[in-house]
């Protein structure tokens, strides 16, 4: 009887706690907006400011000689979506174009262009690729050589002949056959709000509570440390959900990013992280008693992380080996793993069940180590 009366008495305590929880979070809009304004903002932002895709290059066209075969070939990039040709007299003009961040690539056409085409050796043509960016310049250079290549093929057909290259590629874009950035940028965003989102708000729960002196009326109850980690954990895991699920229906029909896996896998592996989120945001709140500290803290500590090293942006087998390393660490690296997944491949086990698996780790790992540097007392 004297078991049950504790029990009883345990989940009043439990449940008088998530009531005040949640009360103070309806009396503080700062929570709401973490959770509900900042996905919204961030995806706006991210979603259509943040692009990939290298379209409608601005490219300047130098014509040394022009005849029928320049005038063939130039009209190629007229009628190509990513480049935009411009026409310029000499080389140097182009040259002062792209200095001054006009255009971004230089096809110089020399006066025997047409002569030499029909050479054994054929006819070269110069490129001049702005290199400030790498990436975008070799994809430049790569769309160059593609209306080259066209325009080849197309040139021989004309004339009865047979265009051989040397390797014919038949290539096949899996999981996205848009080449679309934005289906790889948005469900890394999700992982990014979901990080704020558990780590802000948790690491200021424990802190704002010493900063209004409520702490330590709330130690002198009869509640246990576990009992006050749960009050503090369901409260901001139900607002984190909502906050999930905003932001999975702005990347669904706002933003038409595909979910071609199990929206209920999507559900359960996001809970997932979020427990671990919020169990780093109140490992955070238990070593910060300012909630500007903690802000800071939960800041450098999760967000940065997630952004740099969990694959949202830089690909991780691109990095050295060391930061590699460090990259497992990060838990939305294994979350954006899962969403990718889910979100543009399906429910592929070999990389949903490793990555929840981890996730699971390291949210007993943070709640274990908050529970163990949890004691009711004042210093």
């Amino acid at each position: 009887m004297s078991g049950e009366i504790r029990t009883g008495s345990a989940r009043m305590r439990l449940r008088g706690l998530i009531r005040k929880e949640f009360l103070q979070i309806v009396r503080d809009p700062s929570s709401i907006a973490i959770a509900f304004l900042m996905p919204i903002i961030l995806l706006l932002l991210f979603g259509y400011g943040v692009s990939l895709d290298s379209e409608h290059v601005p490219v300047a066209l130098v014509v040394e000689k022009s005849n029928a075969d320049t005038i063939d070939f130039t009209s190629r990039f007229e009628h190509s979506k990513y480049l935009v040709p411009s026409y310029y007299a000499s080389t140097r003009e182009a040259e002062q174009a792209m200095m001054a961040g006009r255009v971004n690539a230089i096809v110089v056409l020399r006066q025997d262009f047409g002569r030499t085409l029909r050479q054994s050796d054929g006819a070269p043509i110069q490129l001049i690729v702005n290199g400030v960016d790498a990436n975008t310049a070799r994809i430049i250079s790569g769309y160059v050589q593609g209306v080259w290549g066209n325009w080849l093929a197309h040139y021989a057909e004309q004339r009865g002949q047979k265009f051989e290259a040397p390797v014919e590629l038949q290539q096949r874009v899996w999981f996205n056959s848009e080449l679309r950035s934005r289906n790889f940028l948005v469900p890394g965003l999700v992982a990014l709000i979901m990080t704020l989102i558990g780590a802000l708000l948790t690491a200021m729960v424990m802190a704002r509570e010493w900063e209004r002196g409520t702490m330590e009326a709330l130690l002198v109850t009869p509640l246990s440390m576990r009992e006050v980690i749960v009050g503090k954990l369901l409260p901001y895991f139900v607002l984190g959900m909502g906050g999930l699920a905003l932001a999975v229906s702005m990347s669904l029909f706002l933003f038409g990013v595909p979910l071609r896996g199990s929206l209920w896998v999507l559900i359960v592996t996001s809970a997932l992280f979020l427990v671990a989120a919020l169990g780093m945001g109140l490992l955070i709140s238990t070593i910060a008693r300012s909630q500007f500290v903690a802000g800071q803290l939960a800041l450098i500590t999760t967000f940065l992380p997630a952004f740099l090293l969990s694959g949202f942006i830089f690909d991780i087998g691109s990095m050295p080996p060391v930061v590699q390393v460090i990259t497992h660490i990060v838990a939305a690296r294994y979350y954006i793993a899962i969403l990718q997944t889910v979100f543009l491949a399906g429910n592929d086990w070999s990389v949903i069940v490793p990555n929840a698996l981890a996730l699971v780790a390291m949210a007993t790992i943070f709640l274990g180590i908050t529970w163990k540097k949890s004691r009711k007392r004042l210093e």
